[in-house]
């Protein structure tokens, strides 16, 4: 605090010069203890005038935080739509009622995270909102990427949502929100983990009429299980499961021009004939033909080795096949 005093004129007397300069010192030391008051206010001195910037500046200003109540009013509102939809892909049918689900879900999903971006949070609650409204874009995002083509090799939705990001991310943000006394009354729909389910070695996935004396024998070399399948015209003859880097030997081939198509991946479904996980769908582009003719002394028959992986010296082309158009 810095107090200018007003002195009077006066004429100062000859000699006194000294005694004048040494009482306008003393009086300056005393005036701005005078001006304070002892209450910690600041008071200007009689006939003078003060100036104080840090005494006139306004105390600073505080928002008020947002209700409580009604910030839980508003995340309920925003996240029941979902929470029912969630509901109804956790009790949905797979294919075409799943995915009709999880589209519908995923567009509540987007909704309650717009909702949430534009509610009023309070302080503490502020930052679990904001990271709640990311999950749920990401969880919207993961609902639509889990829907399945329906077609071979196709995943189950509940397998892709098991391993996803978002439904996960809703968790912790929920459970963020529940620690501070905001219930999300969210619950996320039912998830399977992954299946690796295989058959035997050389069993028959689908067996014909056999009777011939053709022997065919499948080398597995890759890395993942196959099923090797014969089909004539458009009748299958037989499929034969062989497990990676084994090999199966079929026997009493008819004789006849075989097409011969094989598929590879992880996780068999009987129920579909297919791989769930990393197919493949292949043909030879030469036909295999089986003959068992009598000569003399005897009868002579074919003997065939297929092997799956690329080798050196092999002769044997193969085309990629169109899932769709692969023999079941």
């Amino acid at each position: 605090m810095t107090v200018t005093p007003l002195w009077p004129r006066f004429r100062r007397p000859r000699g006194a010069g000294r005694a004048i300069a040494l009482g306008s010192a003393a009086l300056a030391l005393v005036l701005p203890l005078a001006a304070c008051s002892a209450g910690g206010g600041s008071a200007a001195p009689t006939g003078g005038s003060s100036s104080s910037a840090a005494g006139s500046a306004p105390a600073p200003s505080t928002s008020p935080t947002a209700d409580p109540d009604a910030y839980r009013r508003a995340l309920t509102g925003a996240l029941r739509p979902l929470d029912r939809a969630l509901r109804t892909v956790d009790g949905a049918r797979e294919g075409g009622a799943l995915n009709k689900a999880l589209d519908s879900a995923a567009g509540k999903a987007e909704t309650a995270a717009e909702a949430l971006e534009a509610v009023a949070a309070p302080d503490n609650a502020l930052a679990g909102n904001s990271q709640l409204a990311t999950a749920l874009r990401a969880l919207g995002q993961d609902l639509r990427s889990a829907r399945g083509s329906g077609g071979r090799c196709a995943t189950s939705p509940r397998v892709e949502l098991d391993t996803a990001h978002g439904p996960q991310s809703v968790e912790e943000a929920a459970r963020t929100l529940k620690a501070l006394g905001y219930d999300t009354s969210l619950r996320l729909p039912r998830t399977e983990r992954a299946q690796h389910r295989r058959l035997a070695n050389g069993a028959f996935v689908r067996d014909g009429s056999r009777g011939g004396l053709g022997r065919l024998t499948v080398n597995n070399g890759t890395s993942s299980d196959a099923v090797v399948t014969l089909t004539r015209g458009t009748r299958t003859a037989f499929s034969l499961y062989v497990r990676k880097g084994s090999k199966a030997t079929v026997r009493s081939v008819n004789s006849g021009a075989y097409t011969v198509y094989f598929t590879t991946g992880e996780d068999w479904n009987g129920g579909k004939r297919s791989f769930t996980r990393g197919c493949s769908f292949e043909k030879f582009d030469d036909k295999a033909n089986f003959r068992t003719v009598r000569v003399s002394g005897g009868t002579q028959y074919t003997v065939l080795t297929f092997t799956l992986n690329k080798v050196f010296g092999g002769n044997a082309s193969t085309s990629t096949v169109p899932p769709g158009e692969f023999p079941s």
